[in-house]
């Protein structure tokens, strides 16, 4: 397994990718309606490529197959962090996550947020995120719960360095009211 930057022309497998994830893990934790309004079957495909080509996520491929993605924003916040089913339990989750420290540690980011779901909650726990917020946003019309969680990667108490926390937080919580662009882990 290996990771790398996104390509153009990854968007569908990153859809297979969150669609399977969503369906085979969090399925556990969630109902059928909170899992289909999270991951529909018929998500707007152009969306989609927007929403990917944005966020631009770094992609674990393994035998030439895209197994899972992460990405990680300016300020910190991860907006998408999912693993095929399939490869649950492998370290995929893992490696994408050490890779977003060291991108993170690179980026001189000080702190990492995130919207995670309750089935990823136990995996961030693991990697020292403290839930900041237990949140209730409605996606198509269906409340799918979720937490805010959040790690200070250096112990920075400057003006500068509490910004940067708090800019992150604060996207997470701008992007929570908002009620777009971020869907739960």
């Amino acid at each position: 397994m290996h990771i790398r930057p996104f390509r153009i022309g990854d968007e569908s497998d990153l859809f297979a990718v969150f669609h399977s994830s969503i369906h085979g893990l969090a399925a556990r934790d969630y109902s059928a309606d909170q899992i289909n309004a999270w991951a529909p079957d018929n998500l707007d495909q152009d969306v989609w490529r927007e929403r990917m080509q944005g966020i631009s996520p770094f992609v674990v491929e393994h035998d030439a197959q895209i197994v899972g993605y992460a990405d990680i924003q300016p300020d910190g916040y991860i907006d998408h962090f999912f693993v095929s089913a399939k490869f649950a339990r492998m370290g995929v989750g893992r490696m994408l996550m050490q890779h977003l420290h060291v991108v993170a540690a690179e980026r001189s980011i000080a702190t990492l947020c995130s919207d995670v779901s309750r089935t990823a909650q136990p995996f961030f726990e693991r990697f020292g995120f403290l839930v900041v917020e237990q949140r209730a946003p409605i996606i198509r019309g269906v409340v799918v719960p979720n937490l805010l969680m959040h790690k200070t990667l250096v112990s920075d108490t400057t003006v500068e360095g509490i910004a940067t926390s708090c800019a992150c937080v604060s996207s997470a919580l701008r992007a929570a009211r908002s009620g777009a662009p971020s869907l739960p882990r």
